[in-house]
């Protein structure tokens, strides 16, 4: 998840998987795969450097194990 700045300056955070492509229009406007679109006042620069990093940290958090027993058991 990243955090970016909506045009009136209300903060939101949008999931970084679902962007499909970003644009400079000249203000920055993000599409996701939903087919929703969001315009930011982040730099496109700032927004693929977000994205980037977001992507970099979930690679290599690691993924937290239960038990020894497993899930579809009682």
């Amino acid at each position: 998840m990243i955090k970016v700045t909506k045009l009136n300056g209300n903060g939101l955070v949008v999931n970084a998987d679902l962007i499909e492509f970003i644009e400079s229009t000249p203000d920055t406007l993000i599409s996701l795969t939903t087919g929703r679109k969001i315009m930011v006042l982040e730099e496109l620069d700032d927004v693929i450097r977000l994205a980037l990093g977001y992507r970099a940290k979930a690679r290599f958090t690691p993924v937290p194990t239960g038990g020894t027993g497993s899930v579809f058991e009682g």
